[in-house]
């Protein structure tokens, strides 16, 4: 029996949708509106192996997305004629309240808007995502699945920070970790891949896109994560700097005067591999160091060094792993990345296959490897379409 649900996932300009089966995890259609608010407005639809493109002024969301609702009706199936079971909302930040997928109602929402501290650059975003949803389909359950909830699992001793406890009490600083529906997908069809269940099994997931992040995963459960508070902590991505002394922000500003707001800015939107190479696109940067680019060349390394301590800690942590999977835009397209990532593990178990590996897997271990390392597509939209049907059967 399928379960239609709409999955939205609002940003600061752009609404990226897909009509997703919940039962099969498989979408039928996507699409893409992007520069909302702006004159150049851009709505990207896909159907049944066919494009269309719409360019015109989407002034807010709710014109993006009364846009998105023509582009069914003109494309495949109306929306109205799906039977959606649901709305799902893609929300960055759960904080310590949302460990599970909810039902959104008035309350909700003032919890998700209060959170917004915790998640400035996101969580008022997909608010405004559910809101204007909330008012487009308002005979439908709206549902939030959180990119923090699968993290919910994560102890003390690794999601703990030693800084004054009314700090944790009062103001929720702690580690949260992100990109929760991706790690949650992507350890369970590791655990498949190896003919076991999840509970079976310890997998590293490494989710290596524009924001990038690791995470340990105990049979079935988060242990610990690269990204932390926000999702500023960690790799180095591609705008983000990712671990840095905190104490730099301090004599930055003391130096240059700049507000926190203008370093938050710098450190979230100016730095990472767009700081070190010049360059934001993982595929521009390889390309400029094969080309000689030393500021290209010793970027990649950095990158490439910092997901390998990851992964070596987490070997650590969970005492041992089965699995190492490569996920996401870089993590799944990068032959390079993934080499460079796993040298100089083969002490800790890795033997990578650089045949398989520049093939792109779906295994690019060697047979005798004692971790197997494999290359799995993310399916985000798929997983929150998942929980969802999951929470409506409940």
């Amino acid at each position: 029996m399928s379960a239609p649900v709409l999955v939205i996932n609002s940003g600061s300009s752009s609404i990226k949708y897909q009509l997703v089966d919940g039962e099969t995890m498989e979408a039928s259609a996507t699409g893409l509106i992007e520069r909302i608010g702006l004159s150049d407005s851009v709505l990207t639809h896909r159907h049944a192996g066919e494009k269309a493109v719409r360019e015109d002024r989407f002034a807010d969301y709710g014109e993006g997305l009364e846009a998105m609702v023509a582009a069914f009706e003109e494309h495949g199936t109306p929306l109205a004629d799906a039977g959606l079971i649901a709305v799902a909302h893609r929300v960055v930040h759960g904080g310590e309240r949302f460990v599970q997928p909810v039902v959104v109602d008035d309350e909700v929402e003032r919890a998700i808007d209060g959170l917004s501290a915790l998640a400035p650059l996101h969580n008022p975003a997909n608010l405004e995502g559910i809101r204007t949803a909330r008012k487009l389909f308002p005979k439908l359950p709206q549902v939030a699945v959180f990119d923090t909830a699968f993290h919910a699992t994560v102890p003390e001793r690794a999601h703990l920070y030693a800084v004054p406890s009314e700090w944790r009490e009062e103001h929720g600083v702690r580690r949260y970790g992100f990109h929760g529906t991706s790690h949650a997908y992507v350890s369970r069809r590791a655990a498949e891949l190896l003919g076991k269940s999840p509970k079976e099994v310890n997998v590293i997931v490494a989710h290596l896109g524009n924001g990038a992040s690791v995470t340990a995963v105990e049979r079935g459960r988060s242990i610990d994560t690269s990204m932390g508070l926000t999702p500023l902590e960690g790799l180095v991505m591609g705008t983000r700097s990712g671990d840095i002394d905190p104490a730099i922000v301090f004599h930055m500003h003391r130096q240059t005067g700049a507000s926190f707001a203008d370093l938050d800015a710098a450190l979230n939107k100016r730095s990472g591999m767009l700081a070190l190479s010049g360059h934001g696109d993982n595929r521009e940067i390889e390309k400029a160091a094969a080309a000689g680019d030393r500021a290209a060349q010793v970027a990649l390394e950095i990158y490439c060094y910092r997901i390998r301590k990851y992964i070596g800690s987490y070997i650590a942590a969970l005492g041992g792993a089965d699995a190492i999977a490569f996920t996401a835009g870089i993590g799944e397209n990068s032959a390079e990345v993934r080499a460079r990532a796993l040298s100089s593990l083969v002490a800790l178990g890795v033997d990578l296959d650089e045949a398989a590996n520049a093939a792109g897997g779906p295994v690019i271990s060697t047979p005798q490897s004692p971790i197997t390392v494999m290359v799995i597509p993310t399916n985000e939209e798929g997983e929150i379409a998942s929980q969802t049907a999951a929470l409506l059967r409940s």
